[in-house]
Formats: C-alpha cells, structure tokens, sequence
C-alpha cells in the first residue's frame, strides 16, 4: 500500500499571524526531494505567489539536519538524506491575508486555503493525504471549532468529533488543497439539499436570522440540485463566511465556499421586504454553489489537471464565470426566494454596467478569459477604457443565448439544456471542454430548429465586440428594455475614487472620450473646485445638474501637489441606465414564456 503523506498544522502564535506546519514523505527521492507551494489558486486568475509568506523552512531526515536549497521563488530542493529513513520538512506561514484566497489568523479566528499552506511533494502529489489540524494552546483558545468538507481519516467518524481538532484525509494532493478550512468561535447552521447537508459557517460578530438564511439557502441549492440533476456531486457542503464591517468575495471549491461579506447584508430577525444587501449576498451564495458544477467539475480542458505554477490559459472564462454570473442571479428568481421585479432589476443593473464601460468595444470576452492573468485582475485607472467584463458581459451572453433557444423553440430547449449536456459529457467523466466545445454544444441543443445558426451567434458574441441586441430578445417574453435616455443631465465622464460618497471628489478613471479627458484631466486628479465653488463628491453632481450639455466651466484640481486649472465643456450623458419591465398585459402565450423562463 502507498504510504500517505502526512501533514500537521496549528495556528502556533495567533498574536503574530503565525501557522506551523510539518510534512513528512516516508519515501523520498534519495537522490533529492522536492517541495513547492501553488503559485496561485484555481477559481482566481492571477499570480500571487503564495510562498512568499513562507517565513521559515527547515528539513530532518534520520534525526539528523538535511540540506534545503531554494532553486526558485516556490521551489525547494532537500537533500543529504538518510537512506530509507522519512523526510520530514518544517516550516511556518504568515497569514495576513483577510480574503478568500489564502490564510488568515489572529486570535479570534483561523482560516486557510491548501494553496497557501501545504507544500507539494514533487513527484507524490498522486498519493494519499493525512492531515492533523492542531488547536492553538491555550485556555483562551478552548471553545473553537473548525469547519471543513475534508472528511475525516477512516476510523474517525462520530458525532463527537464533528466540528472538532483532529486527523483529515484526502485523496490527493489537489483534493487536499481543494478543501479550505475555518476554526474558531464561529455560528453554525445548516439544512439539507438533496439528500446532502449543508452547513452555514459565520465567523464575526453579527444579528443574523439563520433560519431565514437557511431557508433561503436551501431553495437555492435544491433548485441548482434539481437542474443538473440528483444526486449532487458532493456528501456534504459548507459555507465558509467571514464578516466584516465592508467587504464581498467569494471563492468556489468542490464541496465548500469561501465569503467574505458584510455584516449589514444578513438577514435578521424582524426583517421585512428584501434588503439589495441580502439580495447580494443571496446572489454571491448561488453563484459559488453553481460553481460545484460549473467549473469545479466541468472544466475547460487547460485546468485538467491544473498546473499551479504558471498562468493556465483559456479563452472560456465567459462561460465558466459569464454563464455561472448570469444563473446566480436567476436561479433566486426560479426557487422563488426573489420576485421577477427583483430580477430584471439586477438584469438591468448588469446591463447599464457594461455600457458604462468604454473597453467593452476593444475587447471581446474571449480575450478578457485569456488576458484574465494580466488585465483583468490587475485592473488599473485605465482599464474601463480597455477591457470588458467576461463576468458581466459574459452573463449578458448566456441572457441572449437562453431567450433566443426559448422563443425560437417555443420554450422546448433552454440553456439548462447546455449546462445539463455539459455535465453529462465533461463534468460526470472529468474530461475538459475543449476551446470550441460550447459551440458544438449549443448546435446540439437547438437541433435543426437553430442550433447551427446559435452556434454561429454565440461565436461572433464572445470573439466580437458588439453590443447584445437585449431589446429585441426580450421582446418575446414581454419584458421592455428600458435606456433613460442620452443628455438627460451633463457629465464630466468620471468615475471617483470610493464612488460617489462622501469625501474627497477624487479621479479613478477618466472615460475615453469623456469631457473631462478631452480638457486633460486625469486618474488620481482631485477635483477642488468648479467656477470658484468647493466640489466634493457629495456635491459634485448637483453642481453639474445647475449646467447644460455644453456648457464650459473652470475646474480647478490637484495633480500631485500641483494645482491645475482646466476649462472643461460638459458632455451628454449616455445611455447607459437600463431598467427592465414586466408587460403584465402581454398575450397568454408571452406570459407562458416568460413563466418558462423566469418560473413565476
């Protein structure tokens, strides 16, 4: 039987921030044996080199010092080691880091990701894994617990030890660090979908209803249970959630997700109506659970099987990311958690996003999947005028696709369709979607009634640059596609630091085009003044409201420390707030397919 290889973890100095590890091959390489750790994390495109918070690394072999030599930024090379003796390598992690991407530890909580943590054993990542998670020392520490969807080591199975410190496995190295683990004082919850448990992790102070929660979250996940189809692919889920007083994210895995969230979004008691917070956070909370399917199981073929020390590339991010954004969202209006009102609202929120951005025109969503690595997750002042959304546009996409397989098939096929054929072929065998391979199958799912000429469609969307014709699909089902419409008030064409609140009124991006780029204003400019009148961003926009389309006003701004003043003539806003409405009038069999659609 292949020896596992075993690894150890404890939060060993809280106060500093600090994870202790260990881990110990049986049988190393006896002519050197080495360790890296990922340099990124699937689900988050972008390099972070995750070893560089490695603070110490040293290496015993037969009771004796072995040799460690770093032969690159996430690579290490042990050697002088005793003959058939194990290897054991010992080292300490700082974790500072309050995202889902990596790890995080003070005194009141720990949490991490594999990624970040646990070496690699070049050469052994195919084996077996065990892992002891320690509890800190200390009698401060005596009530935590830890959440994880690891399973626990065979023979370490029972109530008492749900929740509680102790040995886990894995099967392999890439399900070991697929796992991320929470441990502390948290508030559990849970409910079951399809016959799986699901528990609710919130670590951080809060008011939360957790039955409302629970309820909420069940409908979401038995509704995406029922769509790809019972049983779900997993024995038990989790959700791992940090609170904090401002924050979003989210993070998918194959039976857990990591969030970050604020508070103030949680239901609580005596709630009434349906807060855009909690609506966001219901989204956020669907968007990961559909990520169980869509691409933690069907996955491009670049991620089979992930290579974590460089970028993987593909040009599919729109359907894993766009598709998954665009069923997050409408998975809540067809459980009935949220009315349609609710929905076309967050459509049309979507939609005026994506006009907002000038880049939309230079960059199609096939090409923000592959520069993913480079643009959009290193964004800069610039880039709303030079990339596109493959979340946001991509979700637009999969809107456009999903309406015209309804209407032009009188509601017979759908992109639940697409996504059903997708896991049968590639998520239930673990063969990855070729780069051409959702065209092939949306011409599969539209038959001979459109499937050749939607595969046609669905190419020129994602390789083009063209906006979506929404009007015109939504017609069919009796939704108005509502732009205010342009030079309905001037604008400078700016995005302010923080947004549009209180403080300094301060330059993010200056839109290509906009008045305020053609007078020289720049990112990081701090507007002072506008005709002799202190601006701020509070007030930035009433001051506007007073001029016409137009207009020529002095603006008086800091560069630096420099103070500069420019003449600025105010432009037309565009059309780029969209509202979408229900038709309640429309013909019987408009509403029947809507009610298809939207499920209400």
């Amino acid at each position: 039987m292949t020896a596992p290889i075993r690894y150890f973890i404890r939060p060993s100095r809280p106060e500093a921030h600090v994870f202790e590890l260990r881990c110990t091959v049986s049988d190393p390489d006896p002519a050197g044996q080495r360790f890296s750790l990922p340099a990124w994390i699937p689900g988050s495109y972008m390099i972070r080199e995750f070893a560089r918070h490695v603070v110490s690394l040293r290496a015993e072999s037969g009771g004796k010092a072995a040799k460690v030599e770093k032969l690159d930024k996430h690579t290490w090379l042990v050697t002088g080691l005793a003959a058939g003796k194990p290897l054991t390598v010992f080292y300490e992690v700082y974790a500072w880091d309050l995202s889902v991407r990596a790890a995080h530890l003070d005194q009141t909580h720990g949490f991490f990701n594999g990624t970040s943590v646990f070496l690699a054993v070049e050469g052994r990542t195919d084996r077996p894994c065990l892992v002891e998670i320690e509890s800190p020392e200390g009698m401060a520490y005596r009530d935590w617990k830890v959440a994880t969807a690891l399973p626990r080591a065979r023979g370490e199975i029972g109530a008492a030890l749900a929740y509680g410190f102790g040995l886990y496995r894995a099967e392999n190295y890439d399900e070991l660090v697929d796992h991320p683990v929470e441990m502390g004082t948290f508030t559990l919850a849970g409910f079951e979908a399809g016959g799986v448990r699901h528990d609710i992790v919130l670590t951080g102070r809060h008011d939360c209803d957790t039955e409302r929660l629970a309820a909420d979250l069940e409908r979401i996940c038995q509704f995406q249970i029922e769509l790809f189809g019972a049983p779900p692919p997993m024995d038990y889920y989790v959700f791992l959630t940090q609170l904090v007083g401002d924050g979003y994210g989210g993070l998918e895995h194959r039976a857990s997700t990591a969030l970050l969230a604020s508070r103030a979004d949680l239901p609580w008691k005596g709630m009434t109506g349906l807060p855009d917070g909690y609506k966001t956070f219901l989204g956020l909370c669907s968007h990961e659970y559909f990520h169980t399917w869509n691409v933690k199981r069907i996955k491009p073929a670049a991620f089979v099987p992930y290579d974590l020390a460089v970028e993987n590339y593909t040009r599919l991010l729109w359907a894993f990311e766009g598709f998954t954004s665009y069923y997050d969202d409408l998975v809540l209006v067809r459980s009935g958690v949220i009315s349609p009102a609710d929905y076309l609202g967050l459509v049309g929120k979507t939609v005026s996003a994506v006009l907002r951005g000038p880049g939309r025109h230079r960059q199609s969503v096939a090409e923000s999947s592959f520069e993913a690595w480079s643009k959009y997750y290193r964004q800069d002042e610039n880039s709303p005028n030079a990339i596109v959304s493959y979340y946001a546009k991509g979700s637009l996409i999969a809107l456009a696709l999903d309406l015209q397989l309804r209407s032009e098939t009188g509601g017979k096929r759908s992109l639940d369709g697409v996504m059903r054929l997708l896991w049968q072929r590639h998520g239930q065998t673990g063969v990855g979607v070729a780069e051409d391979g959702i065209f092939a199958i949306v011409e599969e799912v539209g038959g001979k009634d459109c499937g050749a000429r939607l595969a046609r469609w669905l190419r020129k969307a994602v390789e083009g640059t063209d906006d979506l014709p929404l009007a015109r699909l939504l017609k069919p089902f009796g939704v108005a596609y509502q732009p205010e419409a342009p030079g309905a008030k001037p604008t400078l064409g700016i995005k302010l630091a923080g947004g549009n609140g209180k403080g300094e009124a301060k330059i993010a991006t200056a839109y290509d085009g906009g008045a305020a780029q053609l007078a020289g204003l720049s990112a990081g400019d701090v507007l002072l003044a506008v005709d002799g009148l202190k601006v701020s961003a509070a007030n930035l926009d009433s001051m506007l409201e007073r001029h016409q389309t137009g207009d020529s006003i002095e603006v008086h701004a800091f560069r630096r420390d420099e103070l500069m003043c420019f003449d600025v003539e105010l432009a037309a806003s565009a059309s780029d707030v969209v509202k979408l409405a229900v038709d309640e009038k429309a013909a019987a069999s408009v509403r029947r397919l809507r009610k298809g659609w939207l499920g209400h």
